[in-house]
């Protein structure tokens, strides 16, 4: 079984977000999520230009595979979040409190130039602990 503990430590800035600073994992098996973006299940766009829509799109595929390999979106132990526009860093997080709450994963985002698809404004990709 996966044992998972999120800490914060002195001398270390507490998040302004949604995510951890520190995930420990003592898991017995990981499951590596590839990125996700805004797409449905017949790979057409979701929430054009609409940067909220976007990152619920995001993460119900993220929580569709994690419960997939059995665990649920508090085993995520980290995420690397793509975005073109860091300015929507409110909106991306109001609606990442909604999937991960008061279990958030170590987190890293920046913003780039292009994803894939013109219509990507977010792509999320994760590792899981599996339980």
């Amino acid at each position: 079984m996966s044992k998972i503990e999120r800490l914060e430590t002195d001398g270390i800035a507490k998040p302004t977000g949604v995510w951890s600073t520190i995930v420990t994992a003592n898991p017995g098996k990981l499951a590596f999520l590839s990125g996700f973006i805004s797409i449905d299940a017949d790979g057409k766009p979701v929430g054009v230009g609409d940067m909220r829509a976007q990152t619920r799109r995001v993460c119900e595929q993220l929580q569709t595979a994690v419960h997939a390999v059995g665990a649920q979106m508090s085993d995520i132990v980290r995420v690397d979040v793509y975005t073109t526009d860091l300015k929507q860093f409110a909106a991306i997080h109001e609606v990442r409190r909604e999937f991960f709450g008061a279990h958030p994963p170590a987190s890293t985002m920046v913003e780039v130039s292009r994803l894939v698809g013109d219509h990507s404004m977010i792509e999320i990709n994760a590792i899981v602990a599996i339980p």
